[in-house]
């Protein structure tokens, strides 16, 4: 387990400044139901074709929150221990988020489907002066300032915009959504919680950079599916990265020096995430599996994923 200061250092790196945004949010969502959202079709589904998410964010999430339950309590972060977190988790099935770069002027989006109470319907938010109902063509939502937040919400679906300003926005998505990539649906398919990165190049190779490999590769698509594990009586997780390339010979060539690279960088420990086992080439494709991941090693992995 980490040390107090290792836990301080995880809260800071994965967003924790949203932190008190989430936990309102999640309450708000327990406690209350509100008015009318635009349906989602069943996006959810392995072989959608496009998530309930607008455009733009560097890193789109999915999750089966039953499966990957024990990857969520596995974050060393107090407020998880929350009674209200766990009610949300609880009564949520499935969630799809967006986490936006600061120049969109939003910070995250969440999609998600469930059973949500509805017999206080809107009471904790009509009650609540930081929030205000608005209303776009026939559907409402409602908006806090001072949490930046906007929420729209049924018994079976909420929708969340975050901001860095106070500015009210819309938290529904613009139909049809965002394009799922060729690829992603096969991928994860049965993974607990899977996502990819729309800056994929510059993150595989800004890992390596760091690990003091100054290699380069042409990534088309970088996704990332995450697993439950346990060894030696410890929990935690292991990943899965694809590394899609342009072709079969990019792939062959970049599982060559990868595996080369791994014999000089087993001791970084950001290059150890990646690199632990050999990659496995498949067609175009470029699959590495990590070791199990501990608390420190999801702190990595979520910082890379959210820098």
């Amino acid at each position: 387990m980490a040390s107090k200061n290792s836990k301080s250092k995880i809260i800071k790196i994965t967003s924790c400044r949203n932190l008190k945004l989430c936990i309102t949010l999640l309450f708000v969502i327990i406690f209350a139901s509100c008015q009318s959202t635009p349906g989602i079709p069943d996006l959810f589904m392995e072989d959608a074709n496009f998530a309930p998410l607008d455009t733009g964010a560097s890193v789109y999430i999915f999750a089966d929150v039953n499966k990957a339950r024990s990857i969520i309590e596995l974050l060393p972060v107090e407020e998880l221990q929350n009674a209200q977190t766990r009610q949300m988790l609880d009564r949520t099935s499935h969630f799809a988020a967006a986490m936006f770069p600061g120049q969109s002027g939003k910070r995250f989006q969440l999609a998600a489907s469930g059973n949500y109470p509805s017999s206080r319907a809107g009471m904790a938010l009509t009650m609540d002066r930081n929030w205000k109902e608005h209303r776009v063509d026939k559907n409402s939502y409602w908006h806090s300032g001072a949490d930046r937040l906007s929420i729209a919400m049924s018994s079976r679906q909420a929708f969340v915009m975050a901001m860095l300003d106070d500015t009210p926005r819309e938290p529904f998505f613009s139909a049809p959504g965002m394009e799922i990539p060729e690829g992603f649906n096969d991928f994860r398919r049965d993974a607990p919680m899977s996502c990819w990165l729309e800056n994929s190049g510059s993150v595989l190779n800004g890992i390596l950079s760091q690990a003091g490999l100054p290699l380069r590769f042409p990534v088309v698509q970088f996704f990332i599916n995450l697993f439950p594990a346990e060894e030696d009586g410890k929990e935690g997780c292991i990943a899965v990265l694809r590394f899609q390339l342009e072709n079969a010979a990019q792939a062959r060539g970049m599982a060559a020096l990868l595996a080369l690279a791994g014999n000089f960088a087993s001791n970084d420990p950001i290059a150890s995430i990646f690199l632990a086992n050999a990659p496995v080439q498949n067609g175009q494709n470029l699959d590495i599996k990590t070791a199990m991941l501990g608390e420190e090693d999801i702190l990595r992995l979520f910082a890379i994923l959210l820098n």
